[in-house]
């Protein structure tokens, strides 16, 4: 009689397994896609019932999502959704990709994270391989997903099979994909390890097997604070720049004609997304378990928060200038996502620039083709379709997102003045005296 293991990965190998995926965002809807690519059929589970509904309509809202790919995994039955979990039990392996974010004291908030494994461990049944894909601190998968699953009475290693297997989506990044970046994966024991691996490899191109969850769940992290404390270096740069009044733009791009010793990072009017401003402060939350104190993150996040008061300084800067007052002035926003040529606002530096803006008086319109609406300092703000008449209207023109579709030649002949916070104009001529740079 085959063990649990054994009778689980036979299903992986001959494509037969189930698959369930928990959260249907940028983490869990392409990753669905692509297990269904390969022939196994995968349920999507998500609380949102106007999603549930866009995927069994065939409709998709994710950028790295091809429509044509979910319309015809969708007809073929090969991907469906479901609200609520009652399908789990069903299930051979099931993927957990929902939200981790951050409490207003920067301290994790892993609710969505327990309450899944607690509906999971009601469900549970053996054979069954459970993956954590959520990005969050050491320690998580076998201090509290471990715990709550046991209390069905079955047993990790022997019953069911638990991993940690970090995301490392970028959106909108059309050369690495979740079918070509490599997939961290630690198990809570060499049998969970041997399961996940035998799970990820039917999908995913290179699989990197590490010696636990906690080492997986680490190497999340510190990928996303390496970028947030460089980010934070070439931010503070600008910040001396300015203040020395030296480009910082043109000394960065002196300095990256180096061949060797040094990575392109460049500034920006504040970070945003689900990583970068997030990740960090799991790592230096969990540090102080440990009495250690992680200076170099608890620094770069405070840097990196800092850029939307130093965008709104900038503003200030201008309008005086030109002799006017912030209350008395027209201020038009380019872009409101938090990266270029993506409709996502979450933690996008826009929404704390426009608030601060807000305070000082200003009146704020914006324009991005990718988000209709926008909220910011208690307001509903809807994006003004990009018009002649909208740019020299604005005593000012604030560039916070470089989204591609815009003309910026066009745009820096009809404004009365430019902030460009991303050098998207660099290549503009006669921006002289009109455009003022980060």
């Amino acid at each position: 009689m085959k063990s649990a293991k054994q009778l689980l990965k036979s299903k992986l190998k001959d494509r037969t397994a189930r698959i369930g995926v928990i959260g249907l965002g940028y983490v869990g809807l392409p990753f669905a896609v692509e297990k269904a690519k390969v022939g196994f059929n995968v349920t999507g589970l998500d609380r949102n019932p106007v999603r549930v509904d866009q995927i069994n309509s065939g409709e998709n809202y994710i950028t790295d999502v091809k429509d044509e790919e979910l319309r015809e995994l969708v007809h073929k039955g090969k991907v469906k959704a479901e609200v609520g979990f009652d399908s789990l039990p069903e299930m051979d392996a099931i993927v957990i990709c929902v939200p981790t974010p951050l409490d207003c004291n920067l301290t994790p908030d892993l609710q969505y994270v327990a309450n899944v494994a607690e509906e999971i461990s009601k469900r549970l049944r053996r054979g069954q391989l459970v993956s954590l894909e959520s990005t969050t601190y050491p320690g998580t998968t076998e201090e509290i997903i471990l715990p709550i699953l046991e209390r069905s009475g079955l047993k990790a290693e022997k019953d069911f099979f638990l991993c940690h297997s970090p995301e490392r989506v970028d959106p909108g990044n059309k050369r690495y994909t979740t079918g070509n970046t490599s997939k961290v994966i630690g198990g809570i024991g060499p049998e969970s390890l041997e399961v996940g691996v035998a799970f990820y490899e039917e999908t995913i191109q290179n699989v990197v097997p590490v010696s636990s969850a906690r080492a997986a769940e680490l190497v999340k992290v510190y990928e996303n604070t390496f970028r947030a404390i460089n980010i934070a270096l070439v931010n503070e740069l600008a910040l001396l720049c300015d203040r020395i009044g030296i480009s910082v733009w043109e000394v960065l791009d002196a300095a990256f004609t180096k061949p060797f010793g040094i990575m392109p990072f460049y500034p920006g009017p504040g970070v945003g997304g689900h990583c970068i401003p997030i990740d960090p402060h799991y790592l230096e939350w969990k540090a102080r378990e440990y009495n250690f104190s992680t200076r170099f993150i608890g620094l770069a996040g405070e840097i990196n928060r800092r850029m939307p008061e130093f965008v709104r300084e900038k503003v200030l800067r201008v309008l005086n200038e030109a002799g006017k007052a912030p209350s008395r002035s027209k201020i038009l926003i380019m872009g409101v996502a938090y990266k270029k040529d993506l409709g996502d606002c979450r933690e996008s530096p826009a929404q704390y620039i426009v608030d601060l803006l807000l305070k000082e008086g200003a009146t704020i319109v914006y324009h991005d083709p990718y988000v209709p609406e926008f909220a910011s300092g208690g307001q509903q703000f809807y994006s003004e379709p990009l018009s002649e008449e909208l740019v020299t209207s604005a005593d000012l023109v604030l560039i916070i997102t470089d989204h591609s579709v815009i003309d910026y030649a066009w745009l820096v002949e009809k404004a009365v003045k430019i902030i460009d916070t991303r050098n998207v104009t660099r290549d503009v001529s006669g921006k002289e005296g009109k455009v003022v740079l980060l």
